[in-house]
């Protein structure tokens, strides 16, 4: 003790180092006059006839407690991470999510067109031919048309995704093959992005 007290009486100090070797001074004088020599904690025991035989259990049980508290503090701070790491997880899935929603009904048809050729025999096979704009780079579409009779009736439905996008201004189309008995009169195809309507097209059978 008295080797470390003339190493560092030789050592030359800042006012902030003094300042602080001060504190720390006062906190270990503090500690010990509140710690008990043993003797003292026997008085004491015997004031409270308390059994000093069961101090060692009863110094091991506090130390149980102190280090589970500990353990408890540290396992809520671990699940306050794991929480935080959650949220940031979601929010940035909501948010991607929410950049997609925007980027697909940012979407519409820039052109489009019903063209149609003989498939053998009487049948006619028409194609509806449309060209998107502001389509998602990167992404695939879930597009769906509706081939609706004269009488407003639904017959056929294509439902298909397309490859991944490449460009903005994007060619997609969909078919339907009518037989000889097919209604005559208007027809009308709609094309459709997620339940959306991007499109839709009339043309005569005769």
């Amino acid at each position: 003790m008295v080797h470390y007290f003339n190493y560092f009486m030789n050592q030359r100090l800042t006012q902030e180092q003094l300042d602080q070797i001060i504190v720390e001074l006062g906190r270990l004088k503090e500690r010990q006059e509140q710690e008990l020599e043993p003797e003292q904690v026997k008085q004491i025991l015997d004031e409270l006839n308390l059994p000093p035989e069961l101090l060692g259990e009863a110094m091991t049980q506090v130390a149980r407690s102190q280090a589970l508290e500990v353990e408890k503090r540290r396992n809520k701070l671990i699940f306050g991470s794991v929480a935080a790491a959650l949220v940031l997880i979601l929010g940035s899935g909501i948010f991607i999510s929410q950049q997609r929603s925007n980027s697909l009904t940012r979407v519409a048809v820039q052109s489009e067109k019903i063209t149609n050729t003989q498939n053998g025999g009487s049948n006619a096979e028409f194609f509806y031919r449309v060209t998107l704009k502001e389509a998602p780079v990167g992404q695939k579409l879930n597009l769906s048309c509706n081939w609706i009779n004269p009488s407003g009736q639904t017959v056929k439905q294509n439902s298909y995704e397309t490859k991944s996008i490449t460009t903005s201004v994007w060619d997609t189309h969909c078919k339907y093959v009518l037989d000889s008995g097919a209604a005559v009169g208007k027809w009308k195809v709609q094309m459709l992005l997620n339940g959306r309507v991007l499109g839709e097209e009339t043309f005569e059978v005769k």
